[in-house]
């Protein structure tokens, strides 16, 4: 749909407010474009949020005309953003939807029809269930209530019961007219929708109810405003008393005060017993004002209810926090007990380390030392490899430590101090390091001080699903503990990426606390620094014969297969090409040596690099990548050389593994370069030249765009003044990348120009 849609008023109008939820958002904005009833329009409000919310917003609105952006200039609140929403909207009704929940497949078609059924009521109240990180989902304690209302029309006196939904502006639906004419705005600060819900409710002359689930309720383990503690809880009391002034000026609403006084006394006794709300030093304080405010509002008619609550009740009116937290800590004392039986038989098995690592634990932490492990302590590499090495540069004070197995103590170049994992010297670091760096999570038994600063570099951008997307993949999830898995991510203070993708996927699959820091891979600096001298040294280490084009082809590892399984009958392939061209083979760490390979390298028709230890220097002296599902595809990407997905077996991986978008789809952002799903494709693709053609060359470059966004040159520099010299500013800015040059073309093989420069002009092959 275009803009000069807009001219015709569309049924609904969605209003979604947006802060702080990248990672959620496009989900969000999807689950709408997506509906079967097209009749809307989306009314985006990006409330000065400091991620990409608003450039994603934009970016729908592009392609898109049913989405309008707003933008502010600065961030004015969540009731701000609503009001600003609703008067923009155009719908004949009103949706409130937040930035990180989705509506349910059919929802606008079902409000449309139920619309109709019910003579277009003020509000029509929907069903909605939450949904967690595990997958599972819990209905709505409205659920029967809504069912058993059917197409019946009412007002809140007539059927006070409705007054008791979850209370909440985005579990309802509201007649434009009504809303405007009643002059509806949102109060400042949080638990606004509580007023503006009875506000609403008790205005209203024709209410009608949808059993059909509209909305999913995202249940976040973390960063939900209302799940982080502070003084800001303490809104509740304004929001209230505003609450009973509105009754006060309205006396026919009589009837249901006494439910709406219980409605307001059991919501404060539910945010005081919440630990993400109240900090300990303020439960008192926050007693207190729900006893004044309770005493100030309880109707003469009220009666107490029976049971735990009724007790609390009691305990409120007569202001006794003492009876009240004695009560809390002996119910709270008991769900202890419990935890802890259940965890000591589990204690005891560990005692041993504990002895250790616990003595460690009490001891300072040494503010200059810092523990580095990649890929399972399989050695120095990767991000964290790029990040030790500037640090020894920049940061000179800061002593770091390698963590190694003892199969690859070896491989730990010399002068490099390491410790193998789990020995004495171990457990010290563990404890007493100040900063903690690695491509993938420590074990689960790392205590992590809140002195110490956990930084994950992870290893790819990520194209098949990771994270707790992996819980729909059997042949992934299999034996894996997804909670075990968010208590190591709890640990990670900073989350570096390389793009924005990277940045939206991390915050969502790995729903922790951490802080995202978009510097680019450390260990892709490399390929803007490399020079001609170091490409050609680099080549005739591996044996690459000057004038040779040189093909490294490096696949992914399959999660439903045991072992490596050649796609690619490399010796035909060889053949094929003929002796110009020159074969790299790589496969997965996770693979043990194949006799089959050795055998290939043997007769002369290949090079096994598998166990070669820096797979930059492979990218930098190959001219050409051939990978399916590798991430390699992303860091080679920066390179500007061509990229070509060799994919036999597409269907089966996205089923088995799942994806983030269609690497095979052929559109610009998706696809990097040439494409082939056979072998004799494959082939094809080399003698034809389309491997290193014109309209591979413009995929690659849109690729480029969306995926080589931070890495320059320069990412681990801005890695090591961020985390080891406290520098968040003036570390250097990422260029353009435009204006970023790319380590030089090996060889004699043209690549096509882009942007209309030859090749020699673009600094891609050597003067």
């Amino acid at each position: 749909m275009t803009a000069a849609n807009r001219n015709s008023l569309p049924k609904f109008s969605l209003v979604v407010p947006v802060y702080r939820v990248q990672g959620y958002l496009r989900a969000c904005l999807d689950s709408v474009l997506s509906q079967s009833f097209e009749d809307f329009e989306i009314v985006a409000v990006d409330d000065h949020s400091p991620d990409a919310c608003g450039r994603i917003l934009d970016e729908y609105a592009s392609m898109d005309g049913r989405v309008v952006p707003v933008h502010f200039e600065e961030n004015r609140g969540i009731g701000k953003a609503r009001d600003a929403g609703a008067l923009k909207a155009r719908g004949e009704y009103i949706l409130f939807l937040d930035g990180d929940d989705t509506l349910a497949n059919g929802a606008l078609q079902a409000m449309a029809e139920r619309l109709a059924l019910t003579s277009n009521p003020d509000i029509l109240l929907l069903n909605h269930v939450r949904t967690y990180w595990d997958n599972s989902v819990q209905t709505s304690v409205a659920d029967e209530m809504l069912r058993g209302a059917g197409t019946d029309v009412f007002t809140a006196l007539e059927r006070p019961e409705f007054l008791t939904m979850f209370a909440v502006v985005w579990n309802r639906a509201y007649r434009r007219e009504f809303y405007a004419d009643n002059s509806f705005v949102f109060t400042d600060g949080i638990y606004e929708d509580a007023l503006m819900v009875y506000k609403t409710m008790l205005t209203a002359k024709h209410i009608a109810a949808l059993d059909y689930v509209c909305v999913e309720y995202r249940q976040r383990r973390q960063g939900n405003t209302m799940r982080t503690p502070g003084r800001k809880h303490f809104g509740i009391f304004e929001q209230y008393a505003r609450l009973f002034e509105f009754l006060d000026e309205n006396p026919q609403n009589a009837p249901v005060r006494a439910l709406l006084f219980e409605r307001m006394a059991s919501h404060f006794l539910f945010t005081l017993a919440r630990e993400d709300r109240i900090v300990p030093k303020d439960r008192a304080e926050f007693f207190k004002l729900s006893s004044a405010q309770y005493k100030r509002y309880k109707p003469s008619d009220f009666i107490i209810p029976i049971g735990s609550q009724g007790i609390k009740f009691q305990l409120l009116e007569r202001g006794s926090y003492a009876a009240h937290a004695g009560m809390s800590f002996a119910i709270g004392k008991r769900r202890q007990v419990l935890r802890g039986a259940m965890k000591t038989r589990t204690r005891l098995g560990k005692a041993a380390y504990n002895r250790l690592y616990r003595l460690h634990l009490r001891r300072p932490v040494d503010e200059n030392l810092a523990v580095y492990a990649a890929y399972w302590n399989r050695g120095v590499a990767c991000n964290p490899a790029a990040v030790y090495y500037k640090a020894k540069e920049l940061a000179s004070n800061v002593h770091g430590v390698w963590v190694v197995r003892k199969d690859s103590v070896e491989t730990v170049p010399e002068g490099i101090d390491f410790v193998v994992a789990n020995s004495p010297r171990y457990w010290e670091l563990m404890a007493r390091a100040k900063y903690l760096v690695n491509n993938v999570n420590f074990p689960n038994n790392l205590v992590k001080r809140p002195e110490q600063i956990h930084l994950q570099t992870h290893h790819g951008t990520p194209l098949k699903q990771m994270g707790i997307d992996q819980q729909s993949f059997p042949a992934v999830a299999k034996g894996m503990s997804f909670g075990k898995l968010l208590e190591r991510a709890d640990k990670w203070d900073l989350s570096l990426t390389s793009n924005q993708h990277s940045t939206e996927i991390w915050e969502r699959v790995y729903p922790c606390a951490f802080e995202a820091i978009e510097y680019g891979y450390p260990r892709n600096d490399v390929y803007f620094r490399a020079t001609v001298h170091d490409v050609n040294r680099l080549r005739a280490e591996l044996g690459i014969e000057e004038g040779k084009t040189a093909i490294l082809y490096c696949p992914t590892v399959r999660d439903y297969q045991k072992g490596y399984v050649p796609r690619i009958d490399l010796e035909r392939f060889c053949r094929e090409l003929g002796p110009d061209y020159v074969l790299l083979v790589r496969t997965h760490y996770f693979y043990s040596s194949d006799p089959r390979l050795e055998e290939l390298q043997e007769r002369g028709l290949i090079k096994d690099v598998s166990k070669y230890p820096a797979v930059e220097d492979l990218c930098l002296a190959a001219n050409a990548l051939i990978t399916d599902y590798s991430s390699i595809m992303f860091d080679y990407a920066c390179l500007d050389r061509p990229i070509v997905t060799y994919a036999d077996d597409w269907e089966v991986y996205r089923k088995a593994r799942g994806v983030y978008f269609d690497v095979l789809s052929g559109k610009p952002g998706e696809t990097p370069g040439a494409i082939a799903t056979s072998e004799n494709e494959l082939i094809e693709t080399f003698r034809s030249g389309a491997w290193n053609g014109r309209p591979a060359a413009e995929l690659r470059a849109a690729f480029r765009r969306r995926f080589v966004q931070y890495d320059d040159g320069y990412a681990a520099e801005r890695v090591v003044r961020h985390l080891f010299l406290g520098e968040t500013a003036g570390t250097p800015a990422v260029l353009p990348l435009d204006k970023r040059t790319p380590a030089p073309v090996p060889g004699t093989a043209a690549q096509v120009p882009i942007s209309g420069q030859t090749a020699r002009e673009s600094g891609l092959v050597d003067a």
